[in-house]
C-alpha cells in the first residue's frame, strides 16, 4: 500500500469532523482508490472516508484493520507535506 499524492484541505471545515487532506491510494498493483478523505474528530482521532457515487453512497468501506493502516500511511505521508513553519511544502 502506498498513498499516490495527498493535498492538504485549504478549508477544513468547523464541523465535528474537518477535512485534513484529499489522498489517492494504491492498495496493490491492481487497485488504485482518488479522492479519498483523511478527517479529524474534535477529539483528534482520524479517519479515512472513501468518496461518494451518485446518490451519496459511499463508493467503499473498509475492515478496522485496514482503515486504520490507510489512515497511518495517508498522516504519514501528510507529515512530509508540512514544513516547520506549518505550511505545505510545493514539491
Amino acid at each position: 500500500m502506498r498513498i499516490l499524492d495527498i493535498k492538504p484541505a485549504a478549508n477544513p471545515g468547523g464541523g465535528q469532523v474537518r477535512l485534513i487532506a484529499n489522498f489517492d491510494l494504491e492498495l496493490d498493483d491492481n487497485v488504485r482508490m482518488y479522492d479519498l478523505k483523511l478527517m479529524e474528530t474534535f477529539d483528534g482521532r482520524r479517519l479515512v472516508y472513501s468518496p461518494n457515487g451518485n446518490g451519496g453512497r459511499r463508493l467503499a468501506t473498509f475492515s478496522p484493520a485496514m482503515a486504520t493502516a490507510i489512515t497511518e500511511a495517508a498522516t504519514a505521508k501528510l507529515r512530509g507535506h508540512i514544513t516547520a513553519n506549518g505550511t505545505t511544502s510545493q514539491n
